[in-house]
């Protein structure tokens, strides 16, 4: 075996390990299931000549200052500034929802109490979660954060995941906070940022050492088997670390079943206006089918007049032909993970990592920083 390594996958995960054992002089195979590397992140220039990305919006956030530091050693980036909005009852209002949400939707002296009842409630707080909220004490906090869970958590939830709120995992509700003040941002934290040029051109620097070699359109499933606790490659016996980043239930030949996942499908489209939206994201929470709209030239910001491209993206269940996006979190589904986690521990020399090895709701950030902890682990 001519390598030292072999990765699975060319996204954030598998291309961070990538470059530090390159870096390090190690010989490194990536192989990637798509015709492309970047994984999730790939984006490229349209007909319009606006940079779109090809599955789904992506804004790099963090306050962890080694992955910022990683982040900076890779690739070149511009500070940007996420700003959202959600369509409910035909007004948009910001995303998160912030005190302003209160003034677009109650008259004035209600808002003015229930702003006043969270100020009391939280004093030293900028942000809430709505699980907080819906268990508060306070009867007029409560009512506020029903209204919000009725108009949007729920009917986005429900549309976004394919089942209703309670059966999910309650970390996911806790993603996107309430804010306590009039700030108009989607995150907090430190540094937020976009590629100077493209994603595409960060991955394409991650991978371009000469000890690194990348095939693409190859299913490395079909070059894997497990015997009696060793992994072959290629029907050999592989002694050097195997880092998988893909669905785990897959790399197992869906040995406990298959774990559920959700779907997108994409609806790109030209329009011949200078604007389209406000922000570039805007989610429809009560719409019937879709659940946002993003507007490319505004992630980031593209000075290109007359013509805009956007994109709808519709939730759909995840089946053979489409892609697994994000996995479902369940009691079962997280019961059914632990199982082939701990069938994946019978293989000394196997490593994984990344949101579909790991099962998990990962950031962008989260997936560097667990990348980088794997690569110590290994080397």
């Amino acid at each position: 075996m001519k390598y030292d390594i072999i990765i699975v996958g060319s996204g954030f995960a598998g291309s961070t390990i990538a470059y530090k054992a390159a870096k390090n002089g190690k010989k490194v195979l990536v192989l990637e299931k798509r015709e492309h590397i970047a994984g999730n992140m790939y984006d490229y220039i349209d007909e319009n000549g606006i940079l779109v990305q090809k599955y789904g919006i992506h804004s790099f956030h963090t306050n962890n200052e080694n992955v910022y530091e990683f982040i900076n050693e890779i690739g070149d980036w511009q500070e940007y500034k996420l700003r959202a909005r959600v369509y409910i009852d035909g007004k948009y209002t910001p995303s998160p929802f912030n005190f302003k949400t209160i003034d677009d939707f109650f008259e004035a002296s209600k808002a003015e109490e229930i702003k006043q009842h969270l100020k009391n409630k939280y004093p030293d707080r900028n942000s809430v979660t709505i699980v907080e909220l819906l268990e508060c004490d306070d009867d007029v906090i409560k009512s506020y954060a029903e209204f919000l869970f009725e108009k949007d958590y729920r009917p986005y939830t429900s549309k976004q995941w394919g089942i209703k709120p309670e059966e999910l995992d309650i970390s996911v509700l806790k993603r996107v906070p309430v804010r306590l003040d009039y700030t108009d941002g989607y995150f907090d934290d430190k540094y937020q940022l976009m590629p100077k040029t493209s994603f595409y051109d960060i991955f394409k620097n991650m991978l371009s050492s000469e000890n690194i070699e990348v095939v693409t359109s190859c299913d490395a499933n079909e070059k894997i088997k497990f015997l009696e606790n060793e992994i072959y490659f290629e029907n050999e016996k592989l002694d050097i670390p195997l880092v998988y980043t893909g669905p785990i239930d897959e790399l197992f030949e869906f040995e406990f079943g298959k774990l559920p996942y959700r779907s997108l499908k994409f609806d790109f489209q030209t329009h011949n206006v200078d604007s389209y939206q406000e922000t570039s994201g805007v989610v429809y929470p009560m719409a019937k089918d879709f659940t946002r709209i993003i507007e490319f030239k505004k992630i980031p910001i593209q000075n290109i007049k007359g013509v805009t491209s956007i994109v709808v993206e519709y939730p759909v269940k995840y089946a053979d032909g489409n892609e697994p996006y994000y996995p479902i979190l369940t009691n079962d589904s997280i019961l059914k993970y632990n199982n082939y986690l701990e069938l994946s521990k019978k293989y000394r020399n196997l490593y994984l990592c990344g949101r579909l090895a790991d099962f998990k709701y990962y950031n962008m950030d989260n997936v560097v920083e667990r990348a980088l902890a794997v690569y110590d682990k290994i080397f």
